[in-house]
Parts: structure tokens; C-alpha cells; sequence
């Protein structure tokens, strides 16, 4: 849910999914003189609790001298910028953030301009869309204070793996356990599928009367990846005869990771997203896993499958995913759309291009792979707003990106040998090797308008995964609820990425703030009201 107050000369937007709020702030330029931060306290109604939210910077003068990883609370050490995101927060808690402007001097802080804004995070066993995503940080400050950066393998009573998971395997594992008895089936579709619980709990929907019957990528290409891994993990769980292997086009891959529950032969529900049956996939790098309680969208994924098992040509099943699932002609029904790869043509794709040339006030955009040039093409056109892209790495066309300061780029290759002086040294899980950070495939397109457009699904935006793999993909227009939880997550990744980017000193804006060191002054506030540049863009654009 989003919720904006105004208090005299400053406001809040607060923007809550069900693991985020964001908190989008604004106050009038003519009171802004002499505003060292923002002190921000957060009431928690459900557990009865009440603290300041608490920052990695100090002021220099007042600096507390605490050992790396360290935070302090935004009263003391307030807050320089309009956007925060509360990251801490749980599912389906009611919340009350109060925004203080701080002025005065460092040493004599002076609590000024106040607002506050009540908001409910959502719940995520209820609606037509439930979305859960991992913590997807592969090195982070909070893994390290909380386990040391020990492996997540050697973390008593399994806590780290519960920690990274964040919900996504629970809600896996739930969703499966659904199908319980004779009168349920589960069908699925799944590309790496080696992580024994889910497999196990496949083989146990079987034990109770289920019909489970299960594609997997068994092609036969230069590496036998996945196809040897999944075939020994699905002998170790002693489920060969729920599979039905994907063998035809050995050079394309059958990349899909949805499951269809079905109950007296009709299909109810759907689960998709960007996760592999991994443990990298689902405690690594960053993933969703997207409940869809649509029997409409669950009869269209089931027909799909209903073509997969036949192990078709790709030559054979790009005519029929035109026919069945044709890309909109202009923009989608107030709805939810599917688009099944392959695809005789790359439209689909141009049709996600001209999403973003269309768009009105913002775009975010994931990419693991790189920026297809379709995509490319349209961010390298000048547009009065923010568009915010979150990269694996910094290859290819990205450097031509940035030459537009509207572009808001960040790559989670950047963390690696990042760090600010008290940051604590930071290590990934090791759980990922070809991605190791960003794995997520959405797009999100205008999300805080009415009108938002959420894409997302399994295809990395790319040629190959349009017109070669078999991919899903689900459009969903007008669903603000979906909008804010995915752009919450999109931003909280970013920042944490984005954060990393400006230690390397790398940033292409002279004004970017590098020193870990808090401004002992109002000078921060340089950018946030000047016409035109992307920090006023973002302060306006969040702040509602």
C-alpha cells in the first residue's frame, strides 16, 4: 500500500510491500535552510515497540568511534537524503514512521518539521498475487553482524539458510504441500531442479494420491548442464517417475520454473518467477517466486505445459505460443497477461520497448545478462525521468548508458572489494558462479501511477530467450499492491548495490557524496531542489 501526509512544509510518501517501506520525503525549499537530516523513529503497533532507525554515517565532530558494522541512531546521526527504505520490516504489521527534520549543529541537534505516516505492510498468504522474494544480497553488512560471515552450512539450526531464504523456500514447500490427497495435481515446469526438500516434497504430494508429473531440462549440450545435475538429485530423491524429460533442441534451453496446482481436474493456481530448484537459486543470488490465484492465468500455463511434455521442436512451438498467447497490440487488459516463449519473431521483446518509450514518470528495469540493444536503445533517448536499471555486472552498452544522468544504474559485481572505512568486511555465500548477484527478471513500468505495469517471469530480456528458450513471462497492469511490493524490492536491492558503487568512487556525478562522513551542514542538500537533476527527480518522484 502507498500513503502520503503533509505536515505544514514537509511531507512523506510511504510506499509498503510486505518486507519494505519505502519512504519517500519532500519539504518545501524555502524551510529547508539549515536541515542537517532527517531523524526517522518507527512505531511498531503489532509487537508494541518504538526505536529510531538507525544508519551506517556519522558526523565526523560526534563520531562515536564504534568498531566496523556498527550503526547509530538517525537522532544523532541523522539521515542526508529524501529516499530511505525500512528494510527490516515484517509481513502484515501495522506501522507508524515519524519524519523529523534535524538542525541546529552536530553536537546540538534541534528536532524541527515533523510528519508522520501510518501504513500496513501486506500479507502474504492472501490475494490473487502473492509475491515472495529471497534476501538476494550475496555479501551484505547484515549477514556479516548477524552470522560473521560463517558459510550458511556451518550456522546452527539451519538460521542462515532461513535468513536468505526470506520466505521464498517456505512458500515454495506450502505451495506444493497444497496438493494433499487424489483429488489435486501438480504440474510443473523447471530448468535446474536439484534441491532435495523441494524434490522430496514432490515425491510426498505423490504419497498422498496427488498426480505429480514434472518437466525438466534433460538436454544433452557440451556440458550435460543442468541435465547430469537434476538427473542425480532426482534419482537421490527416488522421483524418476514423476519427471518427464525436456531432450529437443539441445542448444536452447528449457528455462522455465512454474508449478500448477490443479484440484478435480481444474487448474486453480500458478507459481513462477526467476527461481531455480537451487540452493543457489533460492538462498544465493536475487530471485522471486510469484503465486498467481487466477484459474484463468493457471488454464493458460497449463495448456503451455500441455505442449512442453509433448518434448516439441522449437520450430513446432513458436507458431503455437504466437497463436495462443499473442503479444497486446497496444497495452494489456486491467489484468493478467501470459507471453510463452519461444517466439517466431522477437515482438514480444520490441513490445517490452515500447513499454518504456511510453512510459510517463519511471522505469526500472533488471538485468542479468546485460541490456538488450532493443532496451538499450530506448534508455539511450533523453527522457525527463529517472530510469533505474539493476545490472549482474558492468559490460557491453551499460558505460553509453550512463552518460545520461537520468539513467540510475547499479551492478551487484561492484560490491566486490567495495567497502566504506567502517563497513565490515563482506563475503559472499559462494553458493553462485556464473551469477553471482542479480538473477531477477522484471520490468517495472510507471509503479507508483494508477496505471502501473508490472512484467515479470523467467526471460532474461534477451533474443535467446524470446525466440530460442522455453520461458514465461506475466504482464500485470493496474495492480498496485503487485506495483509496490516489487518496486520496494527493486529499490532495496539497488540502494544496496548503488551504495557499493559509490565507495568504488566510480560515480559519473561530481556532486556524489564519497566521504562516509555526514555534511556538518545543509551543504548535502546541493542537487535535491535544482531543476532538472536527477537527485530533484527522485526526491519529487518518491515523495509522491
Amino acid at each position: 500500500m502507498r500513503k502520503k501526509e503533509t505536515n505544514g512544509a514537509i511531507a512523506v510518501q510511504a510506499i509498503a510491500g510486505s518486507y519494505v517501506v519505502l519512504l519517500g520525503i519532500d519539504l518545501a525549499e524555502s524551510s529547508s535552510a539549515g536541515v542537517l537530516g532527517f531523524a526517522i523513529e518507527r512505531i511498531d503497533h503489532t509487537e508494541d515497540e518504538r526505536y529510531w532507525l538507525r544508519g551506517f554515517r556519522t558526523f565526523e565532530e560526534t563520531d562515536p568511534s564504534l568498531p566496523p558494522g556498527s550503526l547509530v541512531s538517525s537522532l544523532e546521526h541523522p539521515i542526508q537524503a529524501f529516499l530511505w527504505g525500512d528494510f527490516t520490516a515484517k509481513p502484515n504489521h501495522d506501522y507508524t514512521y515519524r519524519i523529523v527534520a534535524l538542525r541546529g549543529k552536530p553536537r546540538k541537534l534541534e528536532q524541527s518539521d515533523t510528519v508522520e505516516v501510518k501504513v500496513e505492510t501486506e500479507d502474504e498468504t492472501v490475494g490473487t498475487h502473492t509475491v515472495y522474494f529471497n534476501r538476494g544480497v550475496a555479501g551484505s553488512q547484515a549477514y556479516a553482524r548477524k552470522f560473521k560471515n560463517v558459510s550458511p552450512d556451518k550456522v546452527p539450526k539451519g538460521k542462515a539458510w532461513e535468513w536468505l531464504s526470506r520466505g521464498l523456500v517456505e512458500a515454495l514447500l506450502a505451495f506444493i504441500k497444497q496438493a494433499n490427497g487424489r483429488q489435486y495435481e501438480l504440474r510443473a515446469a523447471l530448468y535446474e531442479f536439484q534441491y532435495l526438500p523441494v524434490l522430496q516434497a514432490f515425491g510426498a504430494a505423490k504419497k498422498t494420491g496427488a498426480a505429480v508429473k514434472i518437466i525438466v531440462d534433460a538436454k544433452p549440450n557440451s556440458q550435460n548442464y543442468p541435465n547430469q545435475a537434476n538427473q542425480a538429485a532426482i534419482a537421490e530423491a527416488n522421483i524418476e517417475a514423476l519427471t518427464i524429460p525436456r531432450t529437443t533442441n539441445p542448444s536452447y534451453i528449457a528455462h522455465n520454473k512454474f508449478i500448477i496446482l490443479l484440484k478435480d481436474g481444474k487448474p486453480l493456481q500458478v507459481w513462477t518467477g526467476s527461481t531455480n530448484i537451487t540452493d543457489g537459486g533460492i538462498f544465493g543470488h536475487s530471485n522471486v517466486g510469484h503465486v498467481v490465484r487466477d484459474a484463468t492465468v493457471a488454464a493458460s500455463y497449463l495448456t503451455y505445459w500441455e505442449q512442453l511434455s509433448q518434448d516439441p521442436t522449437a520450430a513446432k512451438l513458436r507458431p503455437w505460443n504466437d497463436e495462443q498467447t499473442p503479444v497486446p497490440t497496444e497495452l494489456p487488459p486491467t489484468a493478467t497477461t501470459t507471453i510463452f516463449s519461444p517466439r517466431g519473431s522477437l515482438e514480444a521483446l520490441e513490445w517490452y520497448a515500447d513499454r518504456m518509450e511510453a512510459a510517463n514518470t519511471a522505469v526500472f528495469l533488471t538485468a542479468a545478462f546485460g541490456v538488450n540493444d532493443l532496451l538499450a536503445a530506448v534508455l539511450a533517448k533523453d527522457k525527463d525521468y529517472l530510469r533505474y536499471v539493476l545490472l549482474e555486472k558492468e559490460d557491453g552498452n551499460v558505460e553509453s548508458l550512463r552518460r545520461d544522468p537520468d539513467n540510475r544504474i547499479a551492478a551487484g559485481a561492484a560490491a566486490k572489494g567495495s567497502a566504506f572505512d567502517r563497513f565490515l568486511k563482506e563475503k559472499t555465500t559462494g553458493l553462485n558462479t556464473h551469477v553471482r548477484y542479480i538473477h531477477t527478471k522484471y520490468m517495472l513500468i510507471d509503479p507508483l501511477s494508477d496505471d502501473a505495469i508490472v512484467i515479470t517471469g523467467s526471460a532474461n530480456f534477451s533474443n535467446a530467450s524470446t525466440k530460442n528458450n522455453d520461458e514465461n513471462m506475466l504482464i500485470i497492469r493496474g495492480d498496485r499492491r503487485v506495483a509496490d511490493i516489487y518496486l520496494g524490492e527493486f529499490m532495496r536491492l539497488f540502494i544496496h548495490y548503488y551504495a557499493r558503487y559509490v565507495a568504488t568512487m566510480q560515480t559519473t556525478e561530481p556532486d556524489e557524496v564519497r566521504s562516509f562522513h555526514l555534511k556538518p551542514n545543509d551543504s548535502w542538500l546541493k542537487g535535491y531542489y535544482k531543476p532538472g537533476s536527477p537527485k530533484q527527480k527522485e526526491r519529487l518522484y518518491f515523495a509522491g
